[in-house]
């Protein structure tokens, strides 16, 4: 079990880039960037360098702003992106390869034997240059089970230092993500962590019940935003896990700064923070039954 032991990954400036109404400056992503680290998130994803030679110069300067966050970029399972990536100077590397049927026949028609062989030549080049590495699997949980595994065991063994799974259309389930991340514990020795977007409202609860399985890593964005309906919410999460162990979480992270980095952003895609937003909403705290008011008004603890 993970939940004394976990790490949030902070995708706003990769996840958060693909959502409708994003649209960061350079000088913007720097600040959320700073935010973040500020909060204290123990890890920042960047859109991959080779998005575009903007999104290269972007990574190049977050990276040398000497924060507390390690800084990783998130690239394709493919040796030009990962040499790029290693150029950009960040602490780490991403990669990301479509596993699932669907992606295999209409996305990069690739098959297994391919994938792990294009994995295993990439992971050792980013080690080989100093860097941490982490290899997920893209539609985790609409591949091959036997997929899966066989491709896991095979980056294990040559040392990557962190698998992913990835609930890349967000179908997945509290149990489901449990079961899978489970067995995944009992094939890998290293870390594991966890990707979910949230197209049926699962992602916090599915983010929880992977680490409780064995997951050490969770993948965040402000306000959840992202591709589609986005992914688990740096707010949501943070609430979750503070219902866990709130000292914890109280010393982990500076939890004032929730509110400031999050309007912040959502001034900069245009939206409004929920009224029901975790934490941060308008009425997050608000009480309206008689029961409930005189207890807070006795105790605000409860």
């Amino acid at each position: 079990m993970s939940l004394d032991n976990f790490a949030i990954i902070e995708s706003t400036l990769r996840e958060g880039e693909q959502f409708a109404n994003a649209f960061f400056s350079s000088d913007q992503k720097v600040e959320i960037a700073q935010l973040l680290d500020a909060f204290g998130v123990e890890y920042l994803e960047l859109t991959s360098p080779a998005a575009s030679p903007q999104s290269r110069l972007d990574c190049e300067r977050i990276a040398r702003l000497g924060l507390k966050a390690k800084v990783l970029t998130h690239v394709r399972c493919h040796m030009d992106d990962a040499k790029l990536a290693v150029d950009t100077g960040v602490d780490g590397i991403d990669v990301v390869f479509g596993t699932s049927s669907y992606l295999r026949e209409f996305s990069h028609g690739k098959d297994i034997p391919y994938i792990i062989e294009q994995a295993v030549a990439v992971i050792e080049f980013v080690k080989s240059q100093g860097l941490q590495v982490r290899f997920s699997s893209e539609d985790s949980f609409r591949s091959d089970l036997v997929d899966l595994l066989t491709i896991y065991r095979a980056v294990d063994q040559i040392g990557v230092h962190r698998v992913g799974i990835a609930d890349t259309v967000g179908v997945a389930n509290p149990r489901q993500v449990y079961e899978l991340v489970k067995t995944l514990r009992g094939v890998v020795r290293c870390d594991i962590e966890f990707h979910g977007h949230n197209d049926t409202g699962c992602a916090v609860a599915n983010a929880y019940c992977a680490l409780e399985a064995g997951a050490t890593h969770v993948d965040t964005s402000v306000l959840g935003i992202g591709e589609r309906n986005g992914i688990t919410p740096l707010g949501g999460l943070i609430a979750r896990m503070y219902a866990y162990d709130a000292q914890m979480i109280r010393d982990r992270y500076h939890l004032p700064m929730l509110r400031e980095v999050e309007n912040y952003v959502a001034n900069l895609v245009n939206v409004d923070v929920p009224f029901n937003n975790y934490i941060t909403g308008f009425t997050a705290f608000t009480h309206k039954a008689g029961i409930h008011a005189k207890a807070i008004l006795n105790n605000p603890s409860t």
